[in-house]
């Protein structure tokens, strides 16, 4: 029995399909990878975060972008759609079109059941690639509970966990602040 060969796309057929679907998917060597849809308690966390963030960054040099920016990491190929992205400075794109962004400073993925371990593994060994990128953090939908990773002036990454509601996480690479309490509002976790 044969199995037909997923077809191989190069970077530049990808971002022409990508411009016009109905959808949005991910590209990494060659392949194509469709993504779901987001639940409602994922689009109401995402709004959290960017509302909080936001509020403290309007009259700064660093500026967050939810959901629906293409992230391209130049070192690998890897083009992605991570729930926050914070660019602090300039946004530099991977060409003309400004869709794809390059130089993240934060990036927040709130994590659902089929992509928490990508998002722990090799998604964050991608971004890790990206020289702009200093800071992760990944927050736990069906659960009060974030994991932050700040990268060290000697390359290596720190990682602070917390589970309690009255935690206020320190965002060094965009001298913010956002409260647990801010990311879960309005969230009912299911009980025991």
């Amino acid at each position: 029995m044969s199995s037909q060969p997923k077809p191989y796309l190069t970077p530049e057929q990808y971002l022409a399909l990508e411009r016009t679907a109905a959808y949005k998917s991910e590209y990494f060597r060659g392949e194509v990878f469709a993504m779901a849809g987001a639940s409602p308690t994922h689009v109401l966390m995402v709004s959290n975060i960017v509302a909080a963030l936001h509020g403290q960054l309007r009259r700064r040099p660093c500026t967050v972008y939810a959901t629906d920016l293409r992230l391209k990491v130049n070192a690998s190929g890897l083009y992605t759609y991570p729930d926050i992205i914070v660019v602090c400075g300039e946004p530099q794109f991977d060409d003309d079109q400004q869709d794809t962004l390059v130089n993240p400073t934060l990036i927040v993925e709130v994590l659902s059941e089929s992509t928490q371990d990508y998002d722990r593994g090799g998604k964050f060994a991608q971004y890790r690639k990206i020289p702009s990128f200093a800071e992760y953090v990944l927050v736990a939908q069906d659960e009060c509970h974030v994991e932050h990773f700040v990268k060290q002036a000697n390359g290596l990454w720190l990682l602070a966990e917390t589970d309690r509601l009255e935690d206020v996480l320190t965002l060094s690479s965009i001298e913010c602040t956002l409260l647990l309490s801010d990311i879960y509002e309005k969230l009912q976790f299911p009980t025991a």
